[in-house]
């Protein structure tokens, strides 16, 4: 099955912060590119209530199934390449092909995947630094009308990175503030919206 274990450290910052960073590892950071996220749940949003998400990702000209779920010491995240074709009928009707995700789906869903309703998209741009503790990733991401600014910082063994996160922050004067995820400050300003 195609899976892996992913473990990041995550925080809010500004947008002045934001610059000051993205000037302050450019020589060191990849150029910045943009990523698409489609989110899907279910109508009743099971997923959600599962501390889980469902996304397609459209990244370097191919579409990318990917289910999160909480694990131990991280997210376990299970992917599922799609045709365009498959991907327009995920949107349009909710229908997801066979594959691993949609294994994974029946398994967290204790039984029949149901048809998936499509909830909207957020626009990452992104840029990587490597760093000798992990990789460390600044995003600027759009959703709705809303912009907001994140740091993520991605390693192998937990303790380590976080310990390499830490001192990244207090080496740029920040607290940590553990962010919701994007899905999660996605679905927030989507359910503010939809009350307003």
């Amino acid at each position: 099955m195609n899976q892996e274990i992913e473990i990041e450290f995550k925080n809010l910052i500004d947008r002045k912060k934001y610059e000051e960073l993205l000037s302050c590892y450019h020589s060191l950071s990849t150029p910045v590119y943009t990523q698409v996220n489609h989110y899907f749940d279910t109508d009743k949003l099971a997923l959600k209530d599962k501390k889980s998400a469902l996304r397609v990702r459209y990244k370097k000209g191919a579409y990318i199934l990917t289910l999160k779920q909480p694990y131990e010491t991280g997210l376990l995240e299970t992917h599922q390449q799609l045709s365009e074709e498959e991907f327009s009928a995920l949107k349009e009707h909710g229908s997801l092909s066979d594959g691993d995700v949609f294994n994974q789906l029946s398994q967290l869903l204790e039984g029949t995947v149901p048809e998936l309703d499509y909830l909207g998209q957020l626009t990452t741009e992104r840029t990587e630094i490597s760093l000798k503790e992990g990789l460390l990733v600044l995003d600027k991401s759009y959703y709705f009308d809303h912009v907001d600014y994140e740091i993520e910082f991605e390693c192998e063994e937990f303790a380590a990175g976080k310990q390499a996160f830490k001192q990244l922050l207090k080496e740029w004067d920040l607290s940590w503030n553990e962010p919701a995820n994007k899905i999660e400050r996605f679905y927030s300003v989507k359910i503010q919206r939809e009350q307003d």
